[in-house]
């Protein structure tokens, strides 16, 4: 990948050194919880808070017990000495796992937080500049009626604020801790101990647990990070489209000495959108896995955990990695209102023929004898490649209701975007 996108945050909070500190984290902590409440002499914490995880140690411990915990907790107890005891007391597996996976997730998605702030002010600062850059409106691909460049990006600014806001919600379900023992009746460990292991690493309590933190909630923030891999989807399939070399309106950054085929040198593809767009497809496709994880055996069983150690770091990483991508693309768009405003007219005056209708139902008629008789002048529009304008002029039906300098008072595109500047105020775009 080039360095530009590189993203060494995310990379260091699903690495295996982080995921085994954010286990001895949970550790530490319960142990600390459990001096509070005076199962554990208070002047061993020192010792237990200087624990280490020697990671090739606890390599080799893995070829024998096949057992992460184990390996992990052989490791720490032979940093500890006599204070070992205390580690891991009451807690089964789980406890240690999903509450140090809570505290990965909220990391992951602070960052990401961060990314969608980043592009959004990004895309915010061209959909000012380019308020009142006039483009076509197209609806089934089709010219429908001109809008404005910048109205087009207030929308995705809308969109990325409620990507936000659900990622926020999102933060907010998967940050919990559960240290409740085996199948979560807290026999072995009492709630007291998990609260305040919990507030130690900054979670909150998950009420009611069974062996696992529940997989409804990991199923909400990876189907979150689908969401909003399916925006920029959705942002970036429309700047293909229009870089198509029949439209080219926009186009997505090209550098000096980049190329665009190793055949055709006058290439200029728009590959970081259409990478973008592959990308949010495999988000999508995790965000299925995660859901199909909601559903396990009675207080639990690991068919999740296998999945949850590819899906839950790659959606976080390539989520991270294609904010990045759109930040840079939006940074660089080159917008070209020239060929905007050529685009506007191929279709000779088109595009006005709802006014048009509009303007002969207040002179009178039914909507079904206006829409009749703009449809009319319409089609023999597109067949011919003839002016609008010219044709509504010499219809004598039209002509009845409408005189030349009506008609062409009609043709007018400042009347499509009379309201662009209350709809940027209505959304706090200043």
């Amino acid at each position: 990948m080039i360095e530009r996108y590189s993203r060494p945050q995310m990379k260091k909070v699903w690495s295996e050194e982080t995921k085994f500190d954010k286990w001895l984290k949970v550790e530490i902590a319960v142990c600390e919880a459990w001096a509070e409440q005076g199962a554990i002499p208070k002047e061993a914490i020192p010792k237990i808070r200087k624990a280490c995880c020697d990671l090739k140690r606890m390599e080799e411990v893995l070829k024998e017990t096949h057992h992460d915990v184990t390996a992990f907790l052989k490791s720490v107890s032979e940093s500890l000495g006599e204070e070992s005891r205390f580690i891991h007391l009451g807690l089964t597996s789980s406890d240690v796992i999903d509450t140090a996976l809570a505290l990965q997730m909220v990391e992951a998605a602070d960052i990401l937080a961060k990314d969608i702030d980043e592009l959004t002010a990004v895309i915010r600062q061209r959909a000012l500049e380019h308020k009142h850059t006039i483009m076509m409106g197209r609806t089934h691909g089709v010219h429908a009626e001109p809008t404005t460049f910048g109205l087009k990006l207030a929308l995705w600014v809308e969109e990325m604020k409620r990507n936000d806001y659900r990622l926020a919600e999102a933060r907010k379900t998967i940050a919990v801790g559960k240290i409740s023992g085996a199948v979560g009746t807290h026999a072995t460990v009492p709630p007291k101990v998990e609260e305040i292991a919990c507030a130690r690493l900054g979670l909150q309590v998950a009420p009611v647990s069974s062996q696992i933190i529940q997989r409804d909630r990991h199923a909400q923030f990876v189907t979150t990070l689908a969401i909003i891999a399916g925006s920029l989807e959705k942002f970036a399939t429309e700047i293909r489209s229009l870089q198509r070399t029949e439209i080219l309106e926009a186009e997505e950054p090209f550098e000096p000495g980049q190329t665009g085929s190793s055949a055709m040198p006058h290439k200029r593809n728009p590959e970081l959108c259409e990478r973008i767009c592959g990308i949010a497809r495999l988000v999508r496709g995790h965000a299925l896995t995660a859901m199909e994880n909601i559903a396990l055996w009675h207080e639990r069983d690991i068919s999740h955990s296998s999945t949850e150690r590819i899906i839950l770091p790659d959606s976080c990483l390539v989520l991270d990695y294609v904010l990045s991508v759109f930040t840079y693309i939006m940074k660089g768009l080159q917008v070209y209102p020239e060929r905007m405003k050529e685009n506007l007219e191929i279709t000779k005056g088109l595009i006005f023929s709802q006014r048009v209708m509009l303007a002969l139902i207040e002179k009178g008629l039914s909507r079904e004898q206006a829409y009749r008789m703009v449809q009319r002048n319409a089609m023999q529009s597109w067949k011919e490649r003839a002016s609008f304008l010219g044709l509504l002029e010499k219809d004598k039906d039209v002509s009845q209701h409408l005189s030349q300098s009506e008609l062409k008072s009609i043709f007018d595109y400042k009347y499509f975007l009379r309201y662009t500047d209350e709809v940027f105020e209505r959304i706090g775009l200043r």
